[in-house]
C-alpha cells in the first residue's frame, strides 16, 4: 500500500500545480469560476485559483502580426489582381477578446480578407497603385472600427504585393514609355523656345551696334582658326577697315 504521507505529498503538489499560476508581463488571465467570469482579468505575477473550482484563460498583450493570404481581386475598372496583406494588431481588453468572440485571431483573419477585397474592389489599379497609403489607411480604418467591440486594437495595415496579369505589365510599360517620350519632347521644345528667344534677343543687341557685329565675327573667325591648322579665306567687311581709310587720307 502507498503510505499515507506519500499520498499526501502528491495531493499537496497537484493543488499547488493546479492553484499556483504565473503570468508575464504581457499575459493577462480571465478566470472563471464555475462557469462565470471572476471580475477583472489577472496579472501579470503570481495568480492562486481554485482547483477544479477555477478555471484561467491566457491572454497576450503583445501585437499581433497577421499575415493575410493573396486574395483575387476585381478592382473598379475591371482588372483582376491578386494581392496581400499584413495586419498589425493587439488586444487591449482581454475580458472582451475572451467572451464577445470565440477565436479572435480567427475573427480578424476573415474580417482582415473580406475587408481586403471589399476595399479594393472599389478602387481603381491606378489609384492603387500611386495611392497605396490611402487604401492602407482606410482599410485600417474599417478594421479597427469593428474590431472595437472586441477589445482589439487594430494599429496598421499594409498591402505588400500587387500581382498583375501579363498583359496588364505589357499595357503598363508601353504607357509609361509614351509618357517619357513626351516629357522629352516637351523638354526639347521648351529648349528650343528659349534658344530662339535668347537669338532674338542678341539679334536686336547687335542690329542697334555694327561695331559689336563685326567683332562678333571676328571672334568666331579666330574659333574656327582654332579648330584645325589651314588656311581659311574670307571677305574682309569694309566697314572693318574704314576707319583706318580715312585716318590714311
Amino acid at each position: 500500500m502507498i503510505p499515507i504521507y506519500l499520498f499526501v505529498i502528491v495531493l499537496v503538489v497537484f493543488f499547488l500545480a493546479s492553484a499556483i499560476k504565473i503570468l508575464n508581463e504581457y499575459e493577462r488571465g480571465v478566470i472563471f469560476r464555475l462557469g462565470r467570469v471572476l471580475g477583472i482579468p489577472k496579472g501579470p505575477g503570481l495568480i492562486i485559483l481554485i482547483p477544479i473550482v477555477d478555471r484561467m484563460v491566457k491572454v497576450s498583450l503583445r501585437t499581433v502580426v497577421l499575415d493575410i493570404p493573396p486574395q483575387d481581386v476585381i478592382t473598379r475598372d475591371n482588372v483582376t489582381i491578386k494581392v496581400n496583406a499584413v495586419v498589425y494588431f493587439r488586444v487591449i481588453d482581454a475580458l472582451k477578446a475572451i467572451i464577445d468572440v470565440e477565436n479572435y485571431l480567427y475573427a480578424t483573419s476573415q474580417l482582415s480578407q473580406t475587408t481586403l477585397r471589399s476595399v479594393l474592389g472599389q478602387a481603381e489599379l491606378d489609384d492603387l497603385l500611386a495611392h497605396r497609403e490611402k487604401i492602407n489607411e482606410r482599410l485600417q480604418e474599417i478594421l479597427d472600427t469593428h474590431t472595437e467591440s472586441w477589445g482589439i486594437k487594430v494599429s496598421n495595415v499594409e498591402v505588400k504585393n500587387v500581382d498583375l496579369p501579363q498583359e496588364m505589365q505589357r499595357a503598363i510599360a508601353r504607357q509609361a514609355e509614351a509618357e517619357r517620350e513626351r516629357r522629352a519632347k516637351i523638354i526639347g521644345a521648351e529648349g528650343e523656345f528659349q534658344a530662339s528667344t535668347k537669338l532674338a534677343e542678341a539679334s536686336d543687341i547687335l542690329s542697334k551696334n555694327p561695331m559689336a557685329l563685326q567683332l562678333r565675327y571676328m571672334q568666331t573667325l579666330i574659333e574656327i582658326s582654332q579648330e584645325k591648322n589651314s588656311t581659311i579665306i574670307f571677305p574682309l567687311p569694309i566697314d572693318l577697315i574704314k576707319m583706318f581709310m580715312e585716318k590714311g587720307k
